[in-house]
Formats: C-alpha cells, sequence, structure tokens
C-alpha cells in the first residue's frame, strides 16, 4: 500500500490507520447491531440456514465499501473479503452454538463472557485486516 499511496501523493499515516479503523469499527456496528433482524440471528447456529450467511455477507460488503478508498489490489481485496466472511461466519457460528441455552438472566457471568470474547474476536480480525493494508 505504501507505493500505491506514494503514486497518488497520499502518504501511510497513523491518522489513516485510526480512520480505516474507524470505518470497519462502524461497519461493525451497522452490521452486528442495525442491520441484524430475527432472521439472521436465528440462522447463526445453524449451516443450512441462511441467516448466518446473509450476516457474514453484509460484513463483506461493509468491508469491501470501506477498504474501497485504500486502494488494494484486487486480488488482495478479494482474498482479504473471502477471509473476512470466513472468519466471521466461523466466529458467529462457534458463539451461536456454544452459548446455546445460556440465559443472560440466570448465567450472567458465562453468557457475557462468550457474547465479550465474540466481539473481541471480531475487533482482531479488524485489527488484522488493518495491518494487512498498511504492508500492502
Amino acid at each position: 500500500m505504501r507505493r500505491r499511496f506514494a503514486e497518488k501523493g497520499l502518504p501511510v499515516t497513523p491518522t489513516l490507520v485510526v480512520l480505516l479503523l474507524a470505518g470497519l469499527e462502524t461497519k461493525h456496528f451497522l452490521a452486528d447491531y442495525v442491520l441484524q433482524n430475527s432472521w439472521i440471528i436465528r440462522g447463526k447456529g445453524d449451516l443450512r440456514a441462511g441467516g448466518g450467511y446473509a450476516h457474514a455477507g453484509l460484513h463483506v460488503l461493509g468491508s469491501l465499501i470501506v477498504l474501497l478508498s485504500f486502494h488494494l489490489a484486487v486480488g488482495l481485496l478479494a482474498q482479504m473479503l473471502v477471509a473476512e466472511f470466513v472468519i466471521h461466519y466461523a466466529i458467529d457460528f462457534t458463539k451461536a452454538t456454544t452459548g446455546r441455552g445460556i440465559d443472560a438472566k440466570t448465567q450472567p457471568t458465562l453468557y457475557w463472557s462468550i457474547y465479550g470474547f465474540d466481539q473481541l474476536l471480531h475487533h482482531l480480525t479488524y485489527i488484522v485486516m488493518a495491518y494487512v493494508v498498511m504492508v500492502a
């Protein structure tokens, strides 16, 4: 990316990294909270249901919009988006199946630990994505 940004006269700066992470985090909020409905939630723990796949697809679409600003090579962009789809789906599927039957009212520590770990893994994914963009 340094070369691609240099070709366009744009330096790779800490501000750029913060903007990338802010874009990915905003996308995460929209896809995980605003755009999520009961069909998506029900489908996350079932490999045969479309909800989990649609949800991972929303994340990929949001990431595509954010990443297009960073002038990545098409092949790298495609690899990142496929990886995000697979990783996001796997994280959510694991949370859905692991958390099945765990009630937030009767087992709050376990419930919120599983939920928090799921979110941590998503955010770590965005850090890795930002790293790939910065070194590309």
